[in-house]
C-alpha cells in the first residue's frame, strides 16, 4: 500500500500551484518513522517504549509517550488510511491558513488532543472506577488529531457530506464517523478519538475568545526567521537572482473578485486568508457587519502609494 500512497501523495502535490510544506513534513516524518530506515534506526525509539497508556504517562511523567505516540502506526493499512486522510486535510488547511497558522494548530491540537484524552482517562477511573478499558489501555496513531483537523476544516461549512455512505451536515461529520468507526473496527481507541474532536471544539473556542496574536504562531514564525537566516544570506552574499513569490497572497487594482477562502484589503487589495484579522501586507483590520466582511481603513493605508506598498511587502517578507 505505500506505494499507493506516494503516488497519490506526489499526485496531489504535482497538482497544486503552491506545495503546502507543512502536510509534506508531516507525512513524510509519519512514514519515516513507520518504515525505520537504518540512519534513523539508532535515533527512533521502538513502538514499545511510546504507546500512550494513561497509567504510565502520569505514573512516570512520561512526556516522550505523550507527544511521540501520535507518529508511530502499528501496520502499513494504519498507515496509509491516516497518510490519505491527513493528505486532504491538510493540504485544505494549510492553503487557507498559511504554512505558519497551519503548524501552530497541529502543535495546539496535538497537546490538547493528548491532555483530553488523559483527562477523560483519569476521570473514568477515579469517578465510575472505570480503570481497564480506558486507563490502561495502549494506542498510537494520527487518528484522534485528524479527528481535531476534520472538525477545524469543517466549522465553517454549511454543506453536507458523505460519511461512509451517510449523507450528514459537513460540520457534524467528525461526531458521525467517530461512531461508525467504532461500529466497523472496535479495536480502534475511542477515547482517543473523541478527545480529538473535543480538542478541535476546544481549540476554535480559544482562538474565536482570544484576539491577540497566536504566541504559538509566533514561536514558529521566529524560529523559520532563524532557520532561513543562512539561506538568506548566502543569497544575498552571491546575488542569486531567483524568481520568488513573496507572500500568500495577491495584490490588484480596482478588481473585486477574490479566491475562495480569501478576504480583500479595502486599503492595499491584498487577498489574505479567511483566518487572519488583519492584512498580511498594510495591517490593516476587519470586522464582521450584516453577515459580510467591514474593513477598517486608516487614513494612513488609504494614502500609501502603489511604491510604498511594494517596498513594505519586500520588506515585510524578506
Amino acid at each position: 500500500m505505500l506505494p499507493l500512497l506516494a503516488l497519490h501523495a506526489v499526485n496531489e502535490y504535482y497538482r497544486l500551484p503552491w506545495k503546502p510544506p507543512v502536510t509534506a513534513g508531516l507525512l513524510a516524518a509519519n512514514t519515516l518513522i513507520y518504515l525505520r530506515p537504518p540512519f534513523l534506526d539508532s535515533l527512533l525509539p521502538f513502538v514499545d517504549e511510546v504507546w500512550f497508556n494513561p497509567h504510565l504517562i502520569l505514573k512516570n511523567k512520561d512526556m516522550r509517550r505523550f507527544f511521540l505516540s501520535v507518529f508511530y502506526h502499528v501496520d502499513e493499512s494504519h498507515l496509509v488510511y491516516n497518510m490519505m486522510s491527513l493528505l486532504w486535510k491538510g493540504i485544505q488547511l494549510e492553503t487557507s491558513m498559511g504554512s505558519t497558522e497551519f503548524a501552530s494548530m497541529v502543535v495546539a491540537l496535538l497537546g490538547l488532543s493528548q491532555g483530553i484524552t488523559l483527562l477523560l482517562a483519569k476521570s473514568l477511573l477515579v469517578f465510575f472506577d472505570y480503570g481497564r478499558p480506558y486507563y490502561s489501555e495502549y494506542a498510537v496513531g494520527f487518528s484522534g488529531l485528524l479527528f481535531a483537523m476534520k472538525v477545524v476544516l469543517n466549522s465553517r461549512s454549511e454543506n453536507f457530506t458523505n460519511v461512509h455512505g451517510l449523507i450528514v451536515p459537513a460540520r457534524y461529520a467528525a461526531w458521525a464517523e467517530l461512531i461508525l468507526i467504532q461500529m466497523f473496527v472496535p479495536r480502534v481507541s475511542f477515547l482517543g478519538h473523541l478527545s480529538g474532536i473535543l480538542a478541535g471544539i476546544l481549540y476554535l473556542k480559544l482562538k474565536g475568545s482570544y484576539s491577540g496574536p497566536n504566541p504559538l504562531t509566533t514561536i514558529i514564525r521566529e524560529l523559520t526567521g532563524l532557520l532561513r537566516w543562512p539561506v538568506r544570506f548566502i543569497r544575498s552574499t552571491f546575488r542569486l537572482r531567483r524568481r520568488r513569490i513573496l507572500g500568500r497572497g495577491t495584490v490588484g487594482g480596482g478588481e473585486r473578485r477574490s479566491l475562495s477562502g480569501t478576504w480583500r484589503c479595502q486599503a492595499c487589495t491584498y487577498d489574505n486568508s479567511d483566518w487572519l484579522s488583519n492584512c498580511e501586507m498594510c495591517g490593516t483590520s476587519r470586522s464582521s457587519e450584516s453577515g459580510g466582511f467591514l474593513r477598517q481603513v486608516s487614513p494612513r493605508s488609504r494614502d500609501l502609494s502603489l511604491e510604498e506598498l511594494r517596498r513594505r511587502r519586500v520588506e515585510r517578507f524578506g
